[in-house]
């Protein structure tokens, strides 16, 4: 409120209650009192009004125009000024704003600071308000529980929401690739095709074992507190990928280039990576430009805490400013692909957000596409 009248002044004269019952009434209550003059641009807080925030028997607090709006918490401040504005320039009613001012031990009080204009004067300006403090510390923390469980409530149907999908996706990616294989097999002319066709289909079964197993950790994470984490070699793990997309990569004419030094490795949930990275591949081949064979390279950087991986490609690229905002929605494509169901990219998004980090994407038409990846974490070690 200084803002608004150059700083609040102590009055020693300010009028009491006339009604010495009503004082002790609200004194009993605890609610405390201040009392405005626009007039002599002082204020006056009752002693439960400091009390609440431990200045009860300092004589000398309020003295100091400024001493309870400098405790007021700093991200508190701009409505507290402006919601008693408003109150002044006849946009509210009454003037009522929830705010944090530090306690004399350095905690914070929440405070229910309620007040109106008494008197004006013959010009319509007002004179003097009177209002009124509430600690509702208790019930601002109580709030807060009950949001962060909702949070957590929420938190957890994302998981299962994202869990149903990595099963749609995911195995319907694997039963494609085995019936595409079969294909092969049923239309193979020698024998040598057909073993070469069985050598696939081994290593596609041992890929959708080794999926099946991430998705039945991923249904015992969403009974844990945490997401579970391990110790990961990334370029290891991205080989094992790259394997396991051995197919689609010899069928298309790919080349994927893993350029991260084998000594980096990171704690990571492995499902989660595992689909970060067969999905971004995936997609990399999916979306080859039609007059090129399909190149995508795999870069990391280490920049403090955090890892900085890319993949790139030199694929038909989507066009940012038509799509640019509904990139990782899901449900969303930007090709005619029919392959193209609109979940990959939103699982990776969710993936990689589940441990603080984020994705950007740089991409031309015609040109290609980059993902940024960036995942921060205290325990990347090389």
């Amino acid at each position: 409120m200084s803002e608004l009248f150059d700083g609040f002044h102590f009055n020693p004269n300010a009028p009491h209650f006339e009604n010495v019952k009503w004082q002790l009434a609200l004194e009993i209550s605890k609610v405390g009192i201040w009392d405005y003059s626009a007039t002599n641009n002082q204020v006056f807080f009752s002693k439960p009004s400091k009390a609440i925030i431990g200045f009860e028997d300092d004589a000398d607090f309020g003295k100091n125009p400024n001493d309870w709006n400098d405790r007021v918490h700093p991200e508190d401040r701009d409505k507290y000024f402006q919601d008693f504005k408003d109150h002044l320039n006849g946009l509210n009613p009454i003037y009522e704003n929830k705010h944090r001012v530090q306690h004399k031990n350095g905690s914070y009080r929440w405070i229910l600071d309620r007040g109106q204009i008494i008197e004006k004067d013959t010009s319509g300006e007002a004179t003097r308000i009177i209002g009124t403090h509430v600690d509702i510390t208790e019930y601002a923390e109580n709030e807060q529980k009950v949001q962060q469980t909702l949070d957590l409530v929420v938190r957890q149907n994302n998981k299962l929401q994202n869990f149903a999908h990595i099963v749609t996706h995911n195995l319907k990616q694997h039963a494609g690739n085995f019936e595409s294989l079969l294909g092969f097999y049923k239309d193979a002319e020698s024998i040598n095709d057909k073993e070469e066709v069985i050598d696939y289909l081994n290593t596609l079964s041992d890929s959708l074992t080794k999926t099946i197993n991430s998705l039945k950790e991923i249904v015992s994470v969403q009974y844990n507190k945490n997401t579970e984490i391990s110790k990961l070699y990334l370029a290891k793990e991205l080989n094992s990928i790259i394997q396991s997309l051995n197919f689609v990569i010899t069928k298309n004419n790919a080349t994927i280039n893993n350029n991260i030094d084998p000594k980096y490795y990171i704690y990571y949930n492995h499902s989660y990576f595992e689909s970060i990275f067969q999905n971004l591949l995936s997609n990399a081949i999916k979306y080859k430009h039609p007059n090129r064979d399909p190149i995508i390279n795999v870069n990391l950087e280490q920049a403090n805490n955090e890892l900085i991986i890319t993949v790139e490609d030199n694929g038909i690229g989507i066009d940012l400013e038509k799509y640019g905002n509904s990139i990782f929605e899901l449900y969303k494509t930007f090709h005619n692909n029919p392959e193209a169901e609109g979940v990959g990219l939103y699982l990776v998004k969710s993936q990689i957000e589940a441990f603080n980090g984020h994705i950007d994407i740089d991409s031309k038409v015609n040109k290609g596409t980059t993902f940024i990846i960036t995942i921060p974490n205290k325990k990347i070690q090389q």
